[in-house]
């Protein structure tokens, strides 16, 4: 069982913590084990069926904003996201993800969208009956948000999509996308537009499945003369990259809580394999390179755990977190990736086993030192707020 003591920190509430004793007995009790099975068969019917059962239980009510469309609160609790996504992702990393991208595809929705947009969306997402999507990576359009190609064209009541995405998690499945369009409106970052796209718009074509380590749902879109209703814009035209960021700077930090996550089952596994194993006359935990190995394990585990709640707990005190929240993802996902593989290193041969439960660790936690924005790009991030803030503002 993880250390919880993290739980007492005044970052977090007495409604977080009770939110996370509910959602750690519901786990134990209802969901599978992605770590110890080698991943689903289906992972396309798994998730659909994770999206369901989450939703039924209540779980997708954090994802989104709004009481009135169904979401817990008012606005987003940042804090309730990250504690959701790190007990999810320490029992099974498919239900992380089915979690994840119900609020990331509809975060814009929650953030930005008009009424009839919110109500029309959000009460489905949050009963776990409509799959979100999005769609800003390109082709040649990853980390480079302004070197977008996409584009989105005004014609009447109507703009017209003509482009490409990639990488996109939950294509095939997503019943819409909010994607990422140049409009044109101002050169680079700031001609760009978001739109939600239903899954079923005319000239919307899945145009590749992509297979990745660790399975989860992800394809390549194709836009050929897609036609969307004007009403399907989300905020002001020119103001897509402001929405993306704005909907990344609350995800972000997630993504940092569900690399913690990973890390605490990687932990315990090795304190459950330190103090079982035995060798030459004593157990591994009697070794003092393996004390030493767990004492840099837990003490990483924490250190990114305080960046990535001070991070949730400035963004749900109304402040900018750009910086926090970049200290914070990428901490806790380099952090992540080295614990996991210090617990493959203390299992041995065993720990190379497919469907092993450090195995999938290893496979799950390398995806997040690249989406959401790779641990070079929040570098650069970070650099850059540090330096808008000298008096000069270079």
């Amino acid at each position: 069982m993880a250390d919880k003591a993290y739980l007492d920190w005044p970052f977090l509430e007495p409604r977080h913590r009770a939110l996370e004793s509910e959602l750690d007995a519901w786990a134990a009790a209802h969901l599978g084990d992605t770590h110890g099975a080698g991943g689903a068969a289906d992972v396309d019917a798994a998730c659909r069926a994770l999206v369901r059962r989450l939703g039924e239980a209540g779980w997708l009510r954090h994802a989104v904003g709004g009481v009135r469309y169904g979401g817990a609160g008012e606005a987003l609790d940042t804090r309730a996201l990250c504690l959701i996504r790190e007990t999810l992702a320490r029992h099974d990393g498919l239900a992380d993800f089915a979690f994840a991208m119900q609020g990331l595809g509809s975060g814009a929705i929650s953030l930005f969208g008009s009424p009839a947009q919110q109500a029309h969306y959000l009460p489905r997402v949050a009963r776990g009956e409509a799959i979100a999507a999005f769609a800003l990576s390109e082709p040649q359009a990853g980390s480079d948000v302004a070197a977008m190609a996409c584009a989105a064209v005004r014609d009447g009541e109507h703009y017209v999509l003509d482009g490409e995405k990639t990488w996109i998690s939950n294509g095939g499945i997503a019943d819409f996308y909010v994607v990422f369009a140049r409009t044109g409106e101002a050169p680079g970052a700031r001609g760009i537009s978001a739109f939600i796209v239903d899954a079923d718009a005319p000239g919307l074509s899945i145009a590749e499945r992509i297979d990745v380590i660790a399975p989860h749902p992800l394809a390549r879109l194709r836009f050929d003369a897609c036609r969307v209703p004007a009403g399907a814009l989300v905020g002001a035209a020119g103001q897509g990259f402001k929405v993306a960021m704005a909907t990344l700077d609350v995800f972000r930090t997630s993504v940092a809580a569900a690399a913690l996550g990973f890390a605490r089952r990687a932990l315990d596994e090795a304190l459950a394999r330190a103090t079982s194993r035995t060798m030459f006359g004593q157990t591994l935990a009697g070794f003092q390179l393996t004390q030493a190995k767990l004492a840099q394990m837990a003490t990483g585990i924490d250190a990114a755990a305080l960046l990535t709640y001070r991070a949730a707990w400035l963004r749900d005190s109304g402040n900018k977190v750009t910086k926090e929240a970049a200290m914070a993802k990428m901490t806790a996902t380099e952090t992540a990736q080295q614990v996991i593989d210090a617990a493959v290193q203390m299992f041995g041969g065993q720990g190379v086993v497919s469907g092993a439960p450090v195995e999938c660790l290893y496979r799950e936690i390398r995806a997040l030192r690249i989406y959401e924005g790779a641990t070079e790009v929040q570098q650069l991030i970070i650099a850059r707020e540090l330096l808008r803030a000298l008096p000069n503002g270079e």
